[in-house]
């Protein structure tokens, strides 16, 4: 244990050094090559690299102000069993080395997996359940084809992202703007320890840091630059989604939107990025046809159960003549129960009772408010 204290202690005291950010850290690393050469070289080596502020120069000179506080934070992070990875570290992620102010180092738990590709899910706190369940369905098929989704572990969208990979038993990324022993929201505490026992849950914060607003939109520089693409599902015109799918951009990497309801104000954000060029997304194969690059030859093998021909001709015959009529009335958006009745013409009884059967089939899906919509299985 302090060989691993020693070895990334000089990584903790650059960082509290004032006005040393990511971009210039990098600018060191990539000419110094470790943090102990950095802190170990002179004013004029330092003044050598080029566009390091004189402040941030002074800072370094005096580093040894800064090894009490280092101590600390690296002290916390031991004794809540977190890991660490650096820039330098081959299991470091390969797409995140590669945007312009990479975090130096991160801190996470779970375990990491350079292997698999990354694709983000991001979208509305508060989304409808048509975005809630695009969500899910989107991460769920995606991770059956061997990426990993990356979320930021929010209400909304994130959260149903994170849902939908699990349910796959697939690897999901949680990327948090607190620190790691501040888990928000509260209520996402469950999903957290679940993402972390087969997938990662990330931070560049302070163990103790707290989830304040302005950490989020750095957290979202590292959702892009973990993705090879970034899908916003829902979107309102102001959005930290937003904010990721204009990095993600930046990045060179693809961006994709979800199109929703042109009377929902949740869509605005994302119909304004298909008017900009992002790729427009119906079905997971719209994401798979522009990444197909990156899936792996051997896609994730799933346990679905296989149907005997009795079964199946069983299960065929359990569309009777009249499922096919009701479900003519239903749309990809929920549908109130009274215009169904209202536009099957049958009575309400029927109706209701071939609902239950249709969601238990999996063809239909019930909402708040007693709506229904199709299954994106079935549609």
């Amino acid at each position: 244990m302090q060989d691993s204290f020693e070895k990334y202690l000089p990584w903790f005291i650059l960082k509290e050094i004032p006005f040393l950010g990511n971009a210039i850290y990098k600018r060191l690393m990539d000419h110094f090559q470790s943090p102990e050469i950095v802190l170990a070289s002179s004013e004029a080596e330092l003044g050598s690299v080029g566009k390091i502020p004189e402040k941030v120069i002074h800072g370094i000179i005096h580093h040894k102000l800064f090894i009490d506080k280092a101590k600390i934070e690296l002290e916390q992070i031991f004794k809540n069993n977190i890991n660490i990875v650096t820039i330098v570290d081959s299991f470091y992620p390969d797409l995140l080395k590669q945007i312009p102010d990479p975090p130096p180092l991160l801190t996470y738990y779970g375990s990491l997996d350079n292997e698999s590709p990354c694709v983000s899910i991001i979208g509305s706190r508060s989304a409808t359940s048509y975005g809630l369940s695009t969500a899910e369905n989107l991460s769920y098929k995606l991770s059956i084809k061997g990426f990993q989704v990356v979320s930021g572990l929010a209400r909304g969208i994130d959260a149903m992202a994170h849902r939908g990979a699990l349910k796959a038993n697939g690897k999901t990324i949680a990327v948090l703007g607190s620190g790691l022993k501040k888990i928000y929201p509260k209520e996402n505490k469950d999903l957290f320890h679940a993402i972390a026992k087969t997938g990662t849950v990330f931070s560049e914060f302070k163990v103790d840091a707290d989830p304040v607003p302005h950490h989020f939109p750095i957290r979202n520089r590292i959702i892009a630059g973990l993705s090879c693409g970034s899908i916003v599902v829902e979107a309102a015109k102001r959005s930290g989604s937003l904010i990721t799918a204009r990095l993600a951009s930046d990045y060179n990497r693809e961006v994709f939107a979800v199109p929703g309801s042109i009377k929902s104000k949740k869509s605005e954000g994302t119909h304004s990025l298909l008017r900009q060029g992002a790729k427009l997304v119906e079905t997971e194969i719209d994401i798979i046809d522009e990444l197909y690059h990156f899936i792996h030859v051997h896609e994730k093998k799933m346990t679905v159960p296989i149907l005997s021909d009795t079964q199946e001709s069983s299960h065929n015959s359990c569309l009777s003549k009249d499922r096919p009529i009701i479900l003519d009335f239903i749309e990809p958006y929920p549908v109130h129960i009274d215009i169904i009745i209202e536009k099957s013409g049958m009575n309400s009884s029927d109706v209701a009772s071939q609902l239950l059967d249709l969601e238990l089939e999996g063809l239909v899906i019930r909402h708040q408010g007693n709506c229904y919509s199709i299954s994106e299985d079935y549609h």
